[in-house]
């Protein structure tokens, strides 16, 4: 992590410049606009609170519908040889201890449900505006700054023709633009399961 990102992680709470929320009526392009407009925060958290946060803020995304607003949560790991009675073993410790990252449209909305979240006791930034990461500071986190386009969204009918479910037809319930990902139910020994598939191996089912 660079110098400056360090001394960003000393600041706390803020708020932000509205911005209109993205509506579920709104186009595919409207969607990938939207994810240009996205950036990475950091978001700092109680002390072990980190994979909590992570999985309410998940949570959240999911019953507000803020999939298109909200693209992905991570805490990130780095893998550490730990030597205890002459034993080597590889283990993964959090890189940012208190610290989770988040990719997301700034707005009025996204920062509500994010600061509200359980755990969490503010945004980082200088000021009363968090702060996005640059990508010199993203990289070392093994992070995807790559914008990707696609002519699907949450709420559209997709058919996968590629990879281990090709030939199956699903709604798309989440998108993951950091992983370029897709979720969909499929019928798994009976039961509705949610699987992630690959942006390139599916394509927009037309009405």
């Amino acid at each position: 992590m660079s110098e400056e990102m360090e001394k960003a992680l000393e600041s706390d709470e803020v708020l932000s410049e509205a911005e209109a929320p993205v509506t579920e009526g709104e186009t595919a392009a409207a969607e990938a606009k939207a994810n240009e407009n996205a950036h990475w925060y950091v978001v700092h958290t109680y002390s072990g609170y980190e994979n909590k946060v992570k999985d309410n803020l998940e949570s959240a995304i999911v019953n507000r519908h803020l999939e298109d607003q909200i693209f992905e949560v991570r805490v990130p790991l780095q893998d550490v040889v730990e030597v205890k009675n002459g034993v080597r073993k590889n283990v993964q410790r959090k890189m940012f201890p208190g610290y989770v990252l988040v990719n997301m449209d700034m707005n009025d909305e996204t920062w509500y449900v994010v600061r509200n979240t359980r755990g969490v006791t503010g945004f980082v930034g200088p000021g009363s505006k968090p702060v996005p990461l640059t990508d010199a500071e993203i990289k070392p986190l093994g992070i995807k700054t790559d914008t990707i386009s696609v002519d699907f969204g949450v709420g559209d009918e997709i058919a996968v023709i590629a990879g281990v479910w090709k030939d199956t037809a699903g709604v798309v319930q989440r998108m993951d633009f950091g992983k370029q990902t897709a979720t969909i139910n499929v019928d798994l020994f009976g039961r509705e399961t949610p699987v992630e598939i690959s942006f390139a191996e599916v394509r927009k089912i037309d009405s």
